[in-house]
Formats: structure tokens, sequence, C-alpha cells
């Protein structure tokens, strides 16, 4: 089980970043997908989320209207698109999946089974 995400970096406010998430096809297929971020010395906090289909999508106030989630399960990748980044925004990014065949998108860090590595994504001001 692995999930691998990539696309990080520092960028300046008001840029775009791409994040990408790779899941071994055995983890990915029929679950739903999340990015989780966390700052130092705060909690893991939800970012978006979307079903194994693609038809439905969450996300955390803090990044809705900037921030879009999608999914190619023909390569097992989720995407997470960040415009107009924050320096608030700067985190360890994390995409998680909930299970194989668990296609319901939620909110719930506790609803997901599997964890990448994260990324960093830094937005100076």
């Amino acid at each position: 089980v692995q999930l691998q995400a990539s696309g990080g970096g520092l960028v300046q406010a008001g840029g775009s970043l791409r994040l990408s998430c790779a899941a071994s096809e055995r983890t990915l297929s029929g679950s739903a997908l999340g990015w989780f971020r966390q700052a130092p010395g705060k909690e893991r906090e939800f970012v978006a989320t979307i079903s194994w289909g693609g038809g439905t999508t969450y996300y955390a106030d803090s990044v809705k209207g900037r921030f879009t989630i999608s999914r190619d399960n023909t390569k097992s990748t989720v995407y997470l698109q960040m415009n107009s980044l924050r320096p608030e925004d700067s985190a360890v990014y994390y995409c998680a999946a909930r299970g194989r065949l668990i296609s319901i998108a939620t909110m719930h860090r506790s609803d997901y089974a599997y964890w990448g590595q994260g990324t960093q994504v830094t937005v100076s001001s």
C-alpha cells in the first residue's frame, strides 16, 4: 500500500501549485481520496476530498474557490490544483485513501486508512 505525493515547493503569495498523488492500484481501486495538511504546531486538517467516481467533492471553507481536487483513475492519481495561494496555506500536504471499494468522500481524518508521506508547500508573502 503506497501513496506518493509530489509537487510541493516554494511559491510567492498569489501563485499556484499542483500537487499529485500516485497510489498503488490496489489502494486506489474504488476508494475515495482526500488531501489534508498540517502546519507546524497545528493539527492535521482537512483540505479536500473526492469520491471514487469524481462526482462528489468537498472542500474546507478556507480553500473553497481557490483549490480544485480531481482524479484520473486510469493513472491511479489524484491532484490538487492550488491557486491564489496565501502564506497561511503553508503546510505539509498529505494525500489519503479511505480504502479499496470505500467510495464515499468524507471530511473526517479518521475515515482514511492510508496516508502518503507528505509534500511541503511554502508560500512566501
